[in-house]
C-alpha cells in the first residue's frame, strides 16, 4: 500500500545550513552578537536560514555561551566548537564539518546537502539561501556560492610583490587576490587568514607577472593597463560575496573544502554585498539596515509579537524642543495622532508605560490624559524599565521600546523590539530594529500603533487623543 506522505518524506533531501560563529573576534569584540537592525548578527543568519524553503535544519558553531544562548534563543540549534578548531586560523570547512558530524550523530539521519552561512554578512537573504541550496539539491552542482556583478579595475603594486623576495611575493599575490573583496566593501570570513596560506579559495597568480626589470609599480591584474574598454565590452566580473556556500555532503567530507566538482554561481544583490570585519564595517551596516529590512517579512512587529509597548517623552512624542516663558515655565507641543494611536494601543490589551529621564510636570500631565503609567526623573533607564518587566511579568524580548536618543540605547539591547523615529540620531536609528518613516513629534507613535493594530486602529474613538 502506498503511502504518500511517507514517499514525499523519503523524497525531501536533508539540506543543513551551519553558521560558524566564534567568541573570540579582535576586529569588532563580540562581533558575532552586535545588533543590526536592532538584532544580533548570529540571530539574523539564524533567522533567514530557517525562512529559507529548503533548509531543513539549522546548526550554529561556537565555541562562546552568549552566542549560543542567542543562537538557541532564534531556534537554531548549538553545536560547541572544540578550542582545537576555534582558534584566529581555524578554517570555516573545519567548523562546518564538525557540525556535520555532530549532528549527525545527534539526530541519527545522514545529511544531503550542507551550507556554510557567514553571519558576518548582515544583508544576506532566504532567497540568497535558497538559491545556493537549490543549486545541488535541484540543478546537480556539486558546490554553489553567492557573488555579485563586480566591474573594478584591480591593481598590484610590483614594490609590495618582489621586495620580501619569493615568500612575500607568494603571500602578497595571495592577499591580492583577497582584494577584489576588499574593493567591494571587504569580502572576508573567519577563516581568510588560514584559507589564504593555505591556498584555499586563492586562485594562483599565473606565470606571467612582470619581473622587477621589466616594470615598475603599479600592473592590471583583471585588464591591461594600456587599454580601457567601456564596462559594457569588458567581460563580466563575479565577486565572491562570502555570504553563503552549497556543498554536496559527501564531497565536502571527501575533498575537505567547500570547491570542488561543478561549481554554480548564485548572483544576488551588489548593494547588498557587505562583510562586517572591523568598527567602520559595523557602523556601516547598522547605517543600512533600515533601508534593507523595510520591506522584508517581520521586519514590523505586530500585536502577537509583543506584549507591552515603552515610550520615551522628549524627541519621540515631542519634536525635542521646549519653548521656556518668562517665569521659566516649559512648554511643549505632541501630536494629535499620537494621543489616537496610544488609546488603541491601551485598549487592545498591552501594557504602556512612558519611561523618561526628565523631571517635568508636563510629562506627568500628558501621561495622565492617556491613562498610562509614567516613571520620569530617571536616571538609569534600563535598569528602571528592567524591574519594571519583573513587577509587570513580561519578557523583555516581548517589549517594544520607542526612542531617539542615546540614552535610550541601554534600553534599545534590553527588548526585543527597539524602534526608533525617523528623527533619532543615527547611531539609535543604526541600533533599531525599525524605524518611523515621520519624525518624533509628528505622528510616529501614530504609525507604530498602525504597524501594531493594522485596521483595527482605524474605529477608535476619535475623542482619545
Amino acid at each position: 500500500m502506498s503511502h504518500p506522505e511517507a514517499d514525499r518524506a523519503a523524497s525531501v533531501r536533508r539540506v543543513l545550513a551551519v553558521i560558524p560563529a566564534r567568541g573570540g573576534s579582535k576586529g569588532v569584540p563580540a562581533k558575532n552578537l552586535a545588533p543590526v537592525g536592532g538584532v544580533p548578527l548570529v540571530a539574523r543568519a539564524v533567522r533567514e536560514c530557517k525562512a529559507a524553503r529548503l533548509v531543513t535544519d539549522v546548526v550554529v558553531s561556537t565555541d562562546d555561551h552568549a552566542i549560543a544562548a542567542a543562537a538557541r534563543e532564534s531556534g537554531a540549534e548549538v553545536v560547541l566548537r572544540p578550542a582545537a578548531i576555534a582558534g584566529d586560523t581555524a578554517t570555516s570547512e573545519a567548523a562546518v564539518l564538525h557540525a556535520l558530524d555532530a549532528h549527525e550523530a545527534l539526530h541519527g539521519a545522514a545529511v544531503d546537502v550542507v551550507l556554510l552561512v557567514q553571519c558576518t554578512s548582515p544583508f544576506i537573504l532566504r532567497e540568497d539561501i535558497d538559491g545556493v541550496a537549490r543549486a545541488v539539491v535541484e540543478h546537480g552542482a556539486d558546490t554553489a556560492l553567492t557573488v555579485a556583478p563586480f566591474h573594478g579595475f584591480l591593481w598590484r603594486d610590483t614594490a609590495d610583490e618582489f621586495a620580501g623576495g619569493e615568500a612575500h611575493r607568494v603571500g602578497a599575490a595571495a592577499a591580492a587576490q583577497g582584494a577584489l573583496g576588499e574593493a567591494a566593501h571587504g569580502v572576508r570570513g573567519e577563516t581568510d587568514t588560514a584559507r589564504a596560506a593555505t591556498g584555499l579559495g586563492v586562485v594562483p597568480a599565473g606565470d606571467d607577472r612582470p619581473a622587477p626589470a621589466d616594470t615598475a609599480g603599479g600592473y592590471g591584474v583583471n585588464h591591461d593597463k594600456s587599454f580601457r574598454p567601456r564596462r559594457q565590452d569588458r567581460p563580466q566580473d563575479l565577486l565572491e560575496t562570502g555570504a553563503a556556500y552549497a556543498m554536496d555532503a559527501a564531497g565536502l567530507r571527501k575533498h575537505q573544502h567547500r570547491f570542488f566538482g561543478r561549481t554554480q554561481l548564485v548572483r544576488t544583490d551588489p548593494a547588498r554585498v557587505l562583510e562586517i570585519d572591523d568598527p567602520h564595517d559595523l557602523a556601516r551596516a547598522q547605517a543600512l539596515a533600515p533601508l534593507f529590512d523595510a520591506n522584508r517579512p517581520g521586519a514590523l512587529p505586530t500585536y502577537d509579537d509583543i506584549d507591552a509597548v515603552v515610550l520615551d517623552f522628549d524627541g519621540t512624542q515631542t519634536d525635542d524642543r521646549v519653548l521656556i516663558d518668562s517665569d521659566g515655565r516649559e512648554f511643549v507641543s505632541v501630536h494629535r495622532g499620537d494621543g489616537l494611536g496610544i488609546a488603541a494601543l491601551r485598549r487592545s490589551g498591552l501594557k504602556m508605560l512612558v519611561l523618561s529621564t526628565e523631571q517635568n510636570p508636563v510629562v506627568a500631565a500628558r501621561a495622565r490624559k492617556l491613562q498610562i503609567p509614567v516613571l520620569h526623573g530617571i536616571d538609569r533607564k534600563d535598569l528602571a524599565l528592567k524591574q519594571w518587566c519583573e513587577e509587570q511579568g513580561i519578557a523583555p524580548e516581548r517589549v517594544l521600546y520607542v526612542g531617539n536618543d542615546v540614552n535610550d540605547l541601554p534600553c534599545f539591547a534590553l527588548v526585543g523590539w527597539p524602534v526608533a523615529v525617523g528623527s533619532a540620531h543615527d547611531v539609535v536609528r543604526g541600533a533599531a530594529r525599525a524605524v518611523t518613516t515621520v519624525p518624533g513629534g509628528e505622528g510616529a507613535i501614530r504609525e507604530i500603533a498602525g504597524w501594531i493594530l493594522g485596521p483595527s486602529l482605524d474605529s477608535l474613538d476619535p475623542l482619545d487623543k
